[in-house]
């Protein structure tokens, strides 16, 4: 029986060891693979930068162990940019094919994708679209095209710009909660989606302002593309002409030709002037990336710093699976530039509707310490507005795109009441000791004071103040200014340049530019900040994103229209302290 025992046991050690042994094989081939698929590339003659416009264009690709072992990176703006303009230099890529699809993109990322693509075309090479369906954003960007083909039985979304707030007021009622909001500034409108049922004026005329003048920077790229009055281009909208017949897509001159796939080969054959039965030298954005560029010079860093504004990560979780600004790594990776004598300058690219008061005062402090040591420039994208303009207020220089949404400078609290919940829908009992008047400040099951609502509201008033006193050190404007300009007023970037908030207009590659000019270096290269997580801790992450992944998928399947809703109200909670924060940051697809 012994003997049993003992072989039973050596064989178990050893399937288990075996095992050990061959995970590890597999491991280190699929790391194997990843690392082959980044080596250094070189770009063969005759060759079409192809880019791919179907998905949410994110500031970086993500880069995660499990997107690169399935192949894909998603969308990245970094990434794109940096391929437009090594494929503008270099040689061997006579032109760029845009691969149309259903884009979603702030639009602000818009802007500066085209803008690229403009200066590309300024090399004498040439840009081809082709597309099944054109999203609203996809097509901007591919009107900048030499050529638009689309599918015979393809379309052109084209509608406009609009949308729906939801307002949760009544639900809460329904269930016995009331939200007591906290708030400085007219403008400041992210309370209303738990108290108000509908938007109040001030928040009314402001989101008209911005989606308004996106729409009319659209319009006016396109007709200026495309030859098509703006006048026509808002008919069209009107008539939703998506819906209609694909060959009145050519007649209303949206596109150019209507071409299946093997078609648009044999066009693009023709440009690279190459037989039909030859291939097509293609190469793709992380492709393009992977190609080597000299690093001459001093070096200007690029800190990448999108998402909500938080003072902590919290476990990730699928209902916070969103990039985040974490107060606490932010503020060790700016101290970190600011000592690292080989940089000279760094632009932080913000892209943020905002979060934590708290957590944005630490990066201003931060950012103030590193504007000490070495000049400091913001290059704002989609959103840089409350937390994300109080974080940007102290740089040396900030830049905006026209159609970045800024400002918003205001601050709020939101409490939640849940006394008629516990104890009238659901009957329970309380009772209470205390050594004090507001002992059990702060409860949730008992009714807020008149005292308390107004201790609460100096709170508030206090950290509203504090920001507009960090805006008026950064922009050196008196208080009266500020306030002027504050009171959560959400501004275009081309408004906020006229009201001084901002101090130009462009992109990240002016702001680059503007900080060499600022160190005072001609010959520069960047280098882009956080660096890349380490593979093995990716590998070890795989599986708790992909759960979660799985996870918030199957919920927003079977909530459908109630997805959005529920998340509003699960991260309600999640709020807490003083918020500097956008009630919502629109994408348009």
């Amino acid at each position: 029986m012994k003997d049993f025992l003992k072989y039973v046991g050596a064989t178990v050690v050893g399937l288990i060891l075996f095992g050990v042994v061959v995970s590890i094989i597999g491991v280190m081939s699929i790391v194997g693979m990843i690392a082959s698929s980044e080596a250094t590339q070189k770009v063969k003659e005759n060759t079409v930068l192809v880019i791919d416009l179907d998905g949410v264009m994110q500031e970086q690709a993500n880069e995660s162990f499990s997107t690169k072992l399935m192949g894909s990176t998603g969308l990245g703006l970094q990434e794109t940019l940096s391929a437009i303009k090594k494929a503008e230099g270099n040689e061997n890529i006579q032109g760029i094919y845009l691969n149309a699809g259903a884009l979603e993109a702030d639009m602000a990322q818009l802007e500066e994708i085209r803008n690229a693509l403009e200066n590309f075309k300024k090399s004498k090479k040439w840009i081809v679209a082709y597309g099944e369906i054109y999203s609203q954003p996809c097509y901007y960007l591919a009107s900048i095209a030499d050529k638009i083909y689309m599918n015979p039985q393809g379309s052109v979304d084209w509608h406009g710009i609009g949308g729906q707030m939801i307002f949760l007021k009544d639900t809460y009622a329904k269930i016995g909660i009331k939200m007591i909001p906290f708030k400085c500034g007219k403008y400041k409108s992210a309370t209303e989606i738990y108290t108000e049922d509908r938007m109040s004026e001030p928040s009314r005329e402001q989101t008209e302002r911005y989606i308004g003048g996106w729409w009319q920077t659209i319009c006016q790229a396109v007709s200026k593309s495309r030859g098509i009055s703006t006048d026509t281009l808002n008919a069209y909208a009107d008539r939703v002409i998506s819906l209609e017949d694909p060959k009145n897509m050519l007649k209303y001159k949206m596109v150019d030709g209507l071409l299946y796939n093997d078609q648009v080969k044999g066009t693009i054959k023709k440009l690279l002037k190459i037989d039909e039965d030859e291939s097509i030298n293609q190469i793709t954005v992380n492709g393009m990336c992977n190609v080597p560029e000299k690093e001459h010079g001093d070096e200007i860093a690029v800190y990448y710093a999108y998402g909500t504004i938080v003072n902590e990560e919290e476990p990730q979780s699928m209902m916070m699976s969103n990039h985040l600004i974490v107060s606490k790594k932010v503020c060790k990776d700016l101290a970190d530039l600011a000592d690292d004598d080989d940089v000279k300058a760094v632009v932080v690219r913000v892209n943020s509707g905002g979060g934590s008061a708290y957590a944005s005062e630490q990066i201003w402090r931060q950012m103030e310490l590193l504007r000490a040591k070495k000049p400091v420039v913001v290059s704002m994208g989609g959103a840089a507005a409350s937390g994300g303009y109080y974080m940007s207020a102290g740089a040396n220089y900030i830049f905006a795109e026209p159609t970045t949404i800024t400002g918003s400078i205001g601050i709020f609290g939101i409490a939640r009441d849940r006394s008629e919940l516990m104890t009238q829908k659901l009957g329970v009992k309380y009772d209470e000791v205390k050594t004090n008047r507001n002992s059990t400040i702060g409860s949730e099951v008992t009714p807020m004071t008149a005292e308390q609502f107004g201790y609460i509201q100096a709170s508030v008033n206090r950290g509203y103040a504090l920001f507009k006193s960090r805006v008026a050190q950064g922009r050196r404007m008196t208080m009266d200014k500020v306030e002027a300009n504050a009171q959560g007023h959400v501004f275009l970037g081309s408004d906020a340049l006229q009201l001084g908030l901002v101090d130009a207009l462009g992109g990240l590659d002016k702001a680059v530019a503007k900080a060499a000019q600022l160190a005072k270096v001609k010959e520069y290269y960047t280098a882009n900040y956080p660096g890349k997580s380490d593979m093995f801790e990716d590998f070890m992450k795989m599986t708790e994103e992909r759960s979660d992944g799985i996870l918030d998928e199957k919920l927003r399947s079977t909530l459908g229209d109630f997805y959005e809703p529920f998340i509003l109200m699960r991260t309600t909670s999640a709020q807490t302290g003083l918020q500097a924060r956008m009630p919502f940051i629109i994408k348009l697809k």
